[in-house]
């Protein structure tokens, strides 16, 4: 049963293996790859201790966040993507004010609100496929990597749901970085609920 806390949410919303490795025999890290950056920005977020916190805030803009210790679904999607220096709350602002009719209309909006529409999934989908990275989606783990994005609908509630994907494997493929109750964590459940979309970015903007 999907607990109220879910319902209510707007966004609906370790040791690493060898791969994983960021670092040569130098001691020097490596340069990341954006979708690897993605990745490691959503585990550094799966170690931080969270409370899953669906209400309305008003945010500075661009960059503005909720307190650190409080999040959604979206908001570690997002905060992944800061790491990787894509600010979502700027780029689905900008992109609804020039093409707001492109957007679901779930939510009654008659203008963009920067304060809330990068944390809706549905929202995040649209900038996603805009932006070129949607893909095919596969029934095959072995097709996902690690940086790629992947949103749900949850199963009975039809929810929205979205996560990122881990660079730790899992029984079916990479695990799952994602917020659905309990703060960010990593997960084994990338095809425990029907994918809805699947997104890969190898730099921002250009599908890899």
């Amino acid at each position: 049963m999907i607990s109220r806390r879910i319902i209510l949410s707007i966004g609906p919303c370790l040791a690493l293996p060898a791969q994983a490795q960021t670092r040569p025999a130098s001691g020097q890290p490596q340069s990341l790859s954006f979708s690897l950056k993605l990745a490691e920005g959503a585990e550094r977020r799966a170690s931080k201790p969270e409370t899953y916190d669906p209400a309305y805030v008003v945010l500075s803009y661009p960059m503005g966040d909720v307190p650190d210790d409080r999040g959604v679904c979206t908001d570690t999607v997002i905060r992944a993507f800061r790491y990787a220096g894509v600010d979502l709350q700027r780029e689905v602002h900008e992109d609804m004010s020039r093409h707001f009719a492109v957007y679901p209309r779930i939510w009654g909006l008659s203008r963009p609100d920067r304060n809330i529409d990068h944390r809706r999934v549905p929202n995040l989908e649209t900038l996603f496929r805009r932006k070129g990275g949607a893909r095919p989606v596969s029934r095959h783990g072995s097709d996902y990597r690690p940086g790629d994005v992947v949103s749900w609908r949850l199963s009975g509630s039809g929810l929205p749901h979205i996560g990122v994907l881990s660079r730790s494997l899992g029984r079916d493929g990479p695990q799952v970085v994602h917020n659905i109750g309990a703060g960010s964590q990593i997960e084994d459940v990338l095809f425990s609920w029907p994918i809805e979309g699947w997104f890969r970015f190898e730099t921002w903007g250009g599908s890899g």
